[in-house]
């Protein structure tokens, strides 16, 4: 039993991703796993991805782009607020307008970017250079 499927579906993109491997299979598959994946497939982080009903469960299969540096989930889900980002922002990106952390908030998941032009607080959730 996995305790964070966002944390491990993360690892095993990077970890393909240095491989040079083209595609990856993430299971178990989640809502909140979906959206993440849309979000760095919306900032060309990653290709197509698809989930697939099995018998077994649902997965999803990514198409890589090679594209990734390092990603990877933030624990413990630290709470932010709009005067916050920076400090995150900081610790987690290796320079200034450089990559996304991807933040749960009341409207949605999105990136800081967005959660800060539309002047949102929220939950942190992964981050992505």
């Amino acid at each position: 039993m996995l305790n964070d499927p966002i944390a491990s579906a993360l690892s095993k993109i990077q970890k393909y991703d240095e491989q040079g491997k083209s595609e990856c299979i993430i299971k178990p598959s989640s809502k909140v796993l979906k959206k993440v994946l849309e979000v760095m497939q919306d900032n060309y982080y990653i290709g197509s991805f698809e989930e697939i009903q099995d018998p077994r469960g649902a997965y999803i299969k990514v198409n890589l782009i090679g594209k990734i540096n390092k990603c990877g989930a933030i624990k413990p889900r630290f709470s932010v607020s709009l005067d916050t980002y920076e400090k995150y922002e900081k610790r987690y990106l290796p320079a200034r307008n450089f990559g996304i952390i991807i933040v749960s908030t009341p409207k949605g998941i999105m990136t800081h970017k967005d959660a800060i032009n539309k002047k949102l607080g929220g939950r942190l959730i992964a981050y992505v250079y």
